[in-house]
């Protein structure tokens, strides 16, 4: 009788034997529905058509590093050049990888060559391909909505002005002298 109950367990233990050791030698097994999660991976500057539009030829070093901030790479070999690489690596997806060289001559900006860049709302869509965006509302109000607008509130409250100090008012110091 002990036997009748041993042979069920020993037959399904060799069936998830062979199930499992199936697994190891094809991805078509269990091994090969189970994925481990990647994370993204966001390297370098980014770079918008926006932004590049603002760069003008002429413009000095320290104006462009307001626009574009600081260059991803820049040479000691090459002093008279910046670039601006960025990269983006998720699971499931191309990556994606964009570039832009900026020459300089005598500390002003010659020229740029640059890869199809997306505009900034391009470029915020493709980080999270999960939501759906729909279309984005206009961010100007016409003259009827802004008078609307203004008949709504005229009645609200207005906000209290914060105190300002009287000219001539001296404070203490914020940290003791030494």
């Amino acid at each position: 009788m002990k036997q009748a109950t041993l042979r069920p367990a020993i037959a399904v233990c060799a069936l998830v034997a062979v199930v499992a050791l199936s697994a190891c030698s094809t991805n078509r097994g269990i091994a090969g529905l189970v994925t481990p999660y990647k994370i993204d991976i966001v390297q370098g500057n980014v770079v918008t058509r926006e932004q590049a539009q603002v760069l003008k030829a002429g413009m000095t070093r320290s104006e462009v590093r307001d626009v574009l901030g600081s260059p991803l790479l820049s040479s000691v070999f090459h002093a008279d050049r910046w670039d601006y690489v960025f990269t983006f690596k998720r699971q499931g997806q191309e990556p994606q990888q964009r570039k832009v060289a900026l020459f300089f001559k005598n500390d002003v900006l010659e020229r740029f060559d640059a890869d199809e860049l997306p505009s900034e709302t391009e470029f915020v869509a493709s980080l999270d391909t999960r939501r759906k965006f729909g279309k984005v509302p206009p961010l100007q109000a016409t003259e009827e909505q802004l008078k609307t607008f203004q008949e709504k509130n005229a009645g609200a409250p207005t906000p209290p002005t914060p105190p300002t100090a009287e000219p001539g008012t001296s404070y203490p110091p914020l940290e003791n002298p030494r």
